[in-house]
Order: C-alpha cells, then structure tokens, then sequence
C-alpha cells in the first residue's frame, strides 16, 4: 500500500522541509497540523511510512521516529520535475458545491491548474470578501485532493474571472501557442479533434522546450450562455461537444481532463 502523503509549507511551517540541503537519516519535526493529522487523527507509529510533499514537485519519504515528540526521520528526498504540457480546468462557479466537486476530481485525476469562472449563468456570486474565503475553501479542497492522490505537485489555484476575462484569455492563449477548449453540447465539433490538437501542442513543446497549456473550458447549470460562446469562439476558443450525453457541472471536466491525460500519455507508467 502507497504510503500516506502530506503536505507542507514551507512559508508558514517552522520546518527545514524546503531547504535543499535535506539528506537521509535526519531527524525533523512534523509541522503541527501535519503532526496532529498524521500521528493523532491517522494514528501513525513508530516506524511507520509516510511521504511528504510541498506542493511545488518535492517528495519526501519518511519514517516516524518518536510520536511524542513528532519527528520522523527522513529515507529518501526527490524533486518530481514539473510537466511541460500542463492540463488547466476553468471551471464555471456553480450551486451545490458541484463546482467543489469537478476540482477535487480533476485533481486526483492530474489537472495541473484551476480556475474559478463567473460566467453569466453562473447562480453562485463571489463577490467581495467572499471571494478571498471562496478561493481559500477551494484552495482546501485541492489540497486535499493532492493529498488524497499523492502527487507530489498541487494544482495552482488562480483567481476568479469573468467572460470578458476569460475572453482575452482565449487571445493571449493563441499568442503563446496555448488551447482553450471549451465543451458546449451544441457543438459541432468532436472531442477527436481536439486530441489530435494537443498531441500538435504536446510534440512542439517537446521541440522547442516551451511549456504549453490546455485549458478545458466548462460551464454552468444551465450551460455556457450563446453571447459567451461567440465571444469565445471569436477569441480562437475551440467549441467541441464531449460525447453525446449532457454532463453536470461536476462530470464534465473530470471526464475532460482523464481523456486529456491518456492522450498526454500520462496513464502509461
């Protein structure tokens, strides 16, 4: 069984987790809510194995050494290097936490980034402080999920936009050789379409050493609205149908972004 992970940060955590200078056989202290959830909620005891994370590709394995005192001692210390062809979610702000749901499952399954959208029909408002406290709930939410999943990269959050934002997205997306797909059951073009695009994105990376993104793009209940799509798809987004089936908000980009990794090639090892 894979050993539990953990993450920890390095700006706040009083931890020497960050420094470079980690070797095997060192003896440190848990942060402690790391401590609190690894050796009380999990129980964790002497001897046992756990890995722990920064979020940012460090991955350290480890053993617990002493329970009351919250120290492990460290076995092995690894960078996981980041990927060169990311996978983002853009993901319509809706009601019933669906909205919670879709990043959390797209996290376990390798999003690579996120992004809160208001679009028009989006029924849930973040407006003022709530925003900041929205954005902290869903930063919990993938953290959770990367801990869940045990990557050693946790999903960069971003701040929410609105359409016109998103719009000019779609135009600097075209600059820098990004992909804005955005799934609209309306559409005419096909998923298949979309594949062979990032494979393109993918091997010019691979050519040029420049790190690319693909961002899927899903709406609200009640769908995408039809000034949103135009002033999409007159940015260069790509409007493509996924399957012949209506998603909830919460289905859609999950279903997106395991395709976009078995395309990736990221399901082979």
């Amino acid at each position: 069984m894979t050993s539990p992970l953990f993450l920890i940060d390095p700006t706040n955590d009083e931890s020497p987790l960050s420094s470079d200078e980690l070797r095997d056989g060192w003896v440190v202290t848990l942060p402690d809510t790391v401590a609190r959830h690894a050796l009380k909620s999990m129980r964790l005891a002497a001897g046992d194995e756990l890995m722990l994370s920064d979020g940012q590709g460090l991955r350290v394995q480890a053993v617990v050494d002493d329970v009351q005192e919250n120290t492990v001692r460290i076995t092995a210390v690894g960078r996981q290097p980041e990927v060169m062809t990311r996978i983002g979610l853009i993901q319509a702000l809706a009601k019933q936490g669906r909205d919670e749901q879709a990043i959390e499952a797209s996290c376990e399954i390798g999003v690579d980034e996120v992004t809160p959208w208001q679009a028009h029909r989006s029924i849930v408002q973040w407006k003022g402080n709530k925003q900041e406290k929205a954005l902290s709930k869903w930063q919990q939410v993938l953290n959770r999920a990367t801990e869940q999943s045990r990557r050693s990269w946790c999903p960069q959050l971003h701040h929410s936009i609105t359409t016109q934002q998103l719009v000019q997205w779609c135009l600097r997306a075209n600059v820098h050789g990004d992909l804005i797909v955005v799934l609209h059951q309306d559409a005419t073009d096909t998923w298949d379409s979309v594949e062979q695009l990032v494979l393109d994105m993918a091997q010019r990376s691979c050519e040029d050493g420049k790190a690319r993104t693909v961002h899927v793009v899903v709406g609200p209940e009640g769908g995408i609205a039809e000034e949103e799509i135009s002033a999409l798809t007159g940015a260069g987004a790509h409007i493509v149908a996924l399957g012949t089936h209506i998603m909830r908000a919460s289905t859609a980009g999950p279903v997106a972004v395991a395709l976009l990794s078995r395309v990736l090639g990221r399901y082979d090892g």
